[in-house]
């Protein structure tokens, strides 16, 4: 079996097509999780690593020591995953779903081991289901527009860090990374102005399965369900578009429970957990 090595830029669209052929609750990948992992910051700050493709799988080390791994074929996902460690650090990590059993049997084989670490839990919801859009007396919510990837690259690190890598340039290249677009990217605006708080949304059109990430709130304005505002904005633009699943995928651990606790006010329902596991 003939495994391809791509770069990144040439390899993501590839990627992004099986993990929609691929793509089912028990999956961990969605086309519009790989366009944030590809493309949230700049190249040289980012780092990533070459992609290993054949027909039905692939790896990508996305950083020497971090692997991701798509496929349902036990060969195929063994052929990728043998070349990506021959390029990968000493130590790498990778993460799947539990459910994934082709994927985590192949990291076993490589020498892999679980490992205790904080973990995910994929929620979704029936899009039928969204409640109204509630914001509270003076703010708006609305569809980021061309041009304003300074604006929208700004709350996402007032929300999150000021030494987030969204810089404007690399918002600017993100918006250009498909499947982005500005319909489906939501912030609210205070009485004053500014944007403080924001949701982007992924509409992958091959399923219908709309990705909740990222959202983010600055801090003083937090608790007035800004963050809830923009999300259910954003996922009722993705419905208008066809979307008929909403897909988000929070930390599940006791040690970070809020961002669960919001979905799951907006109706999602958890499903299958992330397990880490690390060879070397």
């Amino acid at each position: 079996m003939t495994v391809q090595r791509l770069d990144i830029e040439q390899a993501l669209p590839r990627m992004q097509a099986l993990a929609a052929r691929l793509w089912s609750p028990e999956s961990r990948h969605h086309p519009g999780q790989l366009a944030w992992s590809a493309a949230y910051g700049e190249p040289e700050a980012l780092g990533l690593g070459p992609a290993f493709l054949v027909d039905d799988a692939w790896a990508w080390l996305e950083s020497a020591d971090w692997l991701e791994v798509c496929g349902t074929d036990p060969d195929a996902v063994r052929a990728v995953v043998r070349a990506a460690l021959a390029e990968s650090a000493d130590e790498v990590t990778a993460s799947t779903l539990e459910t994934e059993t082709v994927a985590i049997d192949a990291l076993l084989d490589h020498g892999f081991t679980e490992v205790g670490s904080p973990w995910f839990t994929h929620h979704l919801l029936d899009l039928a289901d969204l409640p109204d859009v509630a914001v509270p007396a003076g703010y708006d919510v609305r569809a980021v527009r061309a041009g304003e990837h300074e604006q929208r690259s700004k709350v996402h690190r007032d929300a999150w860090s000021p030494t987030s890598k969204v810089t404007a340039r690399a918002y600017e290249r993100l918006m250009a990374t498909p499947p982005y677009r500005p319909a489906t990217d939501h912030v609210v605006v205070a009485p004053d102005g500014e944007w403080v708080a924001s949701c982007c949304v992924w509409l992958d059109e091959t399923t219908g399965v709309a990705l909740v990430e990222p959202v983010g709130c600055v801090d003083a304005h937090a608790r007035r369900g800004l963050a809830t505002a923009a999300s259910v904005s954003a996922l009722t633009a993705a419905r208008d578009l066809g979307a008929t699943t909403g897909l988000v995928c929070p930390r599940g651990d006791d040690d970070y429970p809020a961002p669960a606790r919001l979905y799951r006010r907006i109706g999602f329902v958890p499903g299958a957990c992330t397990r880490t596991y690390r060879r070397g």
